[in-house]
């Protein structure tokens, strides 16, 4: 499936979900009281916010590469992606301000009716299924805004089990366990901001990808034959794709047209990788006496770059 119906199919399963699960659990809310239903109806309705925005932002990053953006538009995910986490912060906020209030009044709604039971059991199913399918599409696209909303699936799981398990305690004659489940729905939705911030931040700054996938480029660079070595590797995200730089050492005999096929078969290597975008290659002759030492590489492919890479040992 190409990426931009993938996605877009994702923003609008998601947002379908969320709206059925926000009249579920408002109904079952007004007719129990359940206060730990209610911060799950307020829950969902933050997701189905924040879907709508997930689906208008997905339609936006997909879009083809034009003149005013001749690399496309997916950098605009890691925005999406946070925008999902200030809607996340923001139902948590609200179902933190219900509990505590809750209770340090001591006044608390019981509910026996099996309503509450069952949406909050449905709602977890829907969820689990739900995160199992975007953390997939998500990966395989290597989409930011996707994986959010998987995150936010996933912890959407453990405020669903923690609210049933308020509702059955407070029917067995234990009522605080409901405001307190509200309680521990309102830490886990904070929780699951946070991991959004974090993951989204980092393709806004330009941060460096993890470091197996750098020693993977490195190794493809030094497995060409024609390739002495390789020194100053920059690889950071570009939104939710990556950049690389680089210099390769070659012998100074070469033709300007083998220079140039040692070049191009470099930036094909490199570009293989699912997760790179556009790499830059310099290519520095033993003549210029430019060849150097560098430990950042030495580190990341066991010091043995020369013999293990396929190059030759330097001189």
């Amino acid at each position: 499936m190409a990426r931009a119906s993938a996605l877009r199919r994702v923003g609008l399963l998601v947002l379908a979900v969320n709206g059925a699960l926000v009249l579920a659990k408002g109904a079952v809310w007004y007719l129990t009281g359940s206060l730990a239903v209610g911060s799950e109806a307020v829950n969902s309705l933050a997701d189905t916010a924040y879907s709508v925005v997930i689906v208008a932002g997905l339609y936006l990053t997909t879009q083809p590469p034009d003149f005013e953006h001749p690399h496309g538009h997916e950098r605009i995910e890691p925005f999406v992606g946070l925008f999902v986490a200030m809607g996340i912060f923001a139902a948590g906020g609200v179902v933190l301000w219900q509990a505590g209030s809750t209770l340090l009044s001591g006044d608390v709604t019981v509910t026996r009716n099996p309503a509450a039971i069952a949406v909050l059991a449905v709602a977890a199913g829907a969820k689990f299924l739900l995160y199992r399918y975007c953390l997939a599409v998500g990966r395989e696209h290597r989409s930011p805004a996707v994986v959010a909303t998987a995150v936010d699936n996933r912890n959407d799981i453990l405020t669903a089990v923690a609210a049933l398990v308020g509702v059955l305690g407070a029917s067995a004659g234990f009522p605080l366990l409901d405001p307190a489940a509200a309680l521990l729905v309102g830490i886990g939705i904070f929780y699951t901001g946070i991991e959004v911030v974090r993951d989204n931040v980092d393709y806004l700054v330009g941060a460096a990808p993890p470091e197996d996938l750098r020693a993977e480029i490195v190794r493809r660079v030094l497995a060409h034959p024609d390739v002495e070595g390789v020194h100053d590797v920059i690889a950071h995200y570009v939104g939710p794709e990556i950049d690389v730089s680089m210099h390769i050492e070659v012998e100074g005999d070469r033709t300007l047209m083998e220079a140039h096929n040692i070049e191009t078969e470099i930036i094909s290597r490199v570009q293989d990788l699912a997760e790179v975008d556009d790499v830059f290659v310099h290519v520095d002759p033993k003549e210029a006496g430019e060849w150097k030492e560098d430990t950042d590489v030495d580190r990341l492919v066991g010091g043995r770059w020369g013999a293990d890479g396929g190059g030759s040992e330097r001189d």
